[in-house]
């Protein structure tokens, strides 16, 4: 087995071909379709993109990109009612959002007249017919997978009569669902999709969100995707494991369409599945209209758009997927690894700041009133080149409500009265105390700082049991911070149908009163930070001047580490 090596962040790691590498390299070996690749990605414009499209998404731009071909972006857009151009949108904003440029854009629409002449083609060698029963009754007709279907009583009808119905259809003489055309293959077929499959279905109630009312007949989904590659030029369809099935269907068709020694073929892997989420449409269309969420961009939501949302990076999402891979067996992925790969890429871009979630205020006695010192803070330590900030010292800080005990036990290194910690960028200081109001909650905490103790200065390297963060009373800005968590509180909530049984009730919560280090104030929606000690965090795009408002990404803490250790 061949490897290559390919980039993943900043790393340069060997690997071996996965087997749709192995397989285009054959065909290029051997000269098929004349040594060309060519990819297509082809959505249908009903719904959001969701994580598991983005593997999807890297395959088909990511094989072009790498052998030197082709990518076409192509809507497979043959259900009107169920298409909308807010979604065209959507979709190709997602796909540039990952990194990804389309060789050009095309639509199943655009062949609406040759499939349409290659169904009359079909119903004169009678290969179809135009069946009047309903969808109800052909599907009893099918039969099961160990018993053969039975014949439609307009199986046999006369080329003639079923092209004279086919155009009448297409006229808008018939009413939706009372007509269908379907090609005559074999109905005792092992593979039930040879059972005389509908290829035309009548649509006349929803005007096409491109072709408006010109068409009132539309093709089935597998009447199109096979002849829409062939008309194109794709060389590899790749496709989920649920089209494997279908394969046959797709390769019959294009049997009767092909005129030379180009061929496309279809080949499958493994969908992407994450376990605590879902990524069916009906399913997260049905959160949507529960008002669980509070948008497709929702940041608990899979879609690609909530996943920018919450913070993740295009990079990460492409790492994953390039880390999990391309095979034939399906599985559930773990949600930690994808989070373990945004942490990973964030830790490597996102500056660090200043942000107290739960302020309780600090008073250094001995510090003058008065007086404010500009702290040099490094933006990341993983990146020397991203430089440094200032950030205002004073006399009153904020600190973190949990970072103070009064009566501390004795592994408790942060704040205690008589202990030292040192502030993050700044002086060593030493608890003398506290204040409280009248129901016994801190209001106050009290120490001093040794002014020696500055970087730089004699005391500097003491060493004390921990450092805590803060910001400036004076020069701190209000917030809200949203932390976000799984949306559902089981592993695989998709195997139930009472999904809203499952939710997390801590899948999000908000937190006001909230104070950031000024800095903050110069950040534009879905720039990414880590506020130190609690997790990685990125400007909401509902913020403004006077309401800033962050999203949790990801905790610090990296529970896949813990979890691969134990699958080794």
């Amino acid at each position: 087995m061949s490897e290559h090596t390919h980039a993943a962040g900043d790393r340069h790691e060997k690997r071996s071909l996965h087997f749709i590498e192995e397989m285009i390299e054959k065909d290029l070996a051997e000269g098929l379709n004349s040594g060309r690749v060519q990819t297509r990605f082809p959505p249908e414009p009903n719904g959001y993109l969701h994580i598991g499209h983005a593997k999807a998404i890297c395959l088909d731009f990511g094989m072009a990109e790498r052998y030197k071909g082709l990518c076409n972006l192509r809507f497979d857009d043959t259900n009107p009612v169920k298409e909308d151009v807010e979604y065209v949108d959507s979709i190709m904003e997602d796909i540039q959002w990952l990194g990804f440029r389309w060789n050009a854009v095309y639509y199943a629409s655009d062949y609406f007249r040759q499939l349409f002449d290659f169904a009359v083609r079909l119903i004169k060698q009678g290969k179809a017919y135009v069946d009047e029963q309903s969808s109800e009754v052909i599907a009893q007709q099918k039969g099961t997978p160990t018993q053969p279907g039975l014949d439609s009583p307009y199986r046999n009808r006369p080329a003639e009569e079923s092209l004279d119905l086919f155009l009448r259809m297409q006229a808008g003489e018939f009413e939706d669902g009372s007509m269908t055309l379907r090609a005559r293959i074999d109905m005792a077929s092992p593979n039930m999709h040879f059972r005389d499959p509908v290829m035309y279905r009548i649509i006349k109630a929803h005007p096409h969100h491109r072709t408006g009312s010109a068409w009132k007949v539309y093709p089935m989904y597998d009447f199109a995707h096979g002849q829409s590659d062939y008309f194109e030029g794709v060389t590899h369809s790749l496709c989920t494991l649920e089209f494997e099935v279908h394969r046959p269907l797709y390769d019959y068709y294009i049997d009767l369409l092909q005129t030379d020694d180009y061929r496309p073929r279809q080949t499958e892997f493994n969908r992407l599945n994450l376990s605590y989420t879902v990524m069916s449409k009906t399913k997260l269309r049905a959160l949507l209209q529960a008002g669980v969420v509070k948008g497709w961009d929702d940041p608990r939501m899979p879609t690609l758009c909530g996943c920018r949302r919450r913070g993740y990076t295009s990079a990460s999402i492409r790492n994953f997927v390039d880390r999990i891979g391309y095979t034939k067996v399906g599985g559930v992925v773990d949600m930690s690894l994808l989070e373990h790969t945004v942490r990973e890429d964030l830790n490597r871009v996102a500056p660090r700041v200043s942000a107290v979630l739960d302020p309780v205020r600090l008073i250094i006695t001995n510090y003058p009133e008065g007086k404010t010192e500009m702290m040099e803070a490094q933006n990341n330590p993983e990146d020397p080149a991203a430089g440094s900030h200032r950030i205002a010292f004073g006399r009153e800080l904020y600190i973190e409500r949990d970072d103070f005990m009064e009566d501390a036990p004795k592994k408790f290194y942060r704040m205690t009265p008589g202990r030292e910690v040192r502030l993050k960028n700044a002086y060593i200081v030493k608890c003398t105390g506290c204040s409280k109001d009248a129901a016994g909650k801190v209001t106050d905490v009290y120490a001093e700082y040794d002014p020696q103790t500055l970087s730089g200065m004699p005391e500097s390297n003491r060493k004390v049991k921990s450092t805590l963060h803060w910001v400036s009373v004076a020069h701190s800005l209000p917030a809200e911070v949203r932390l976000y968590d799984r949306l559902f509180s089981v592993e695989d909530p998709a195997s139930d149908k009472e999904l809203l049984e499952h939710l997390n009730p801590d899948s999000l919560t908000v937190l006001t009163g909230c104070r950031v280090e000024a800095e903050l104030g110069k950040a534009r929606p879905f720039d990414h930070f880590q506020f130190q000690r609690l997790g990685y965090f990125n400007l909401d795009p509902d913020s403004d001047a006077d309401h800033l408002i962050f999203n949790r990404t990801v905790p610090l803490k990296d529970i896949w580490v813990k979890l691969k250790d134990k699958i080794e």
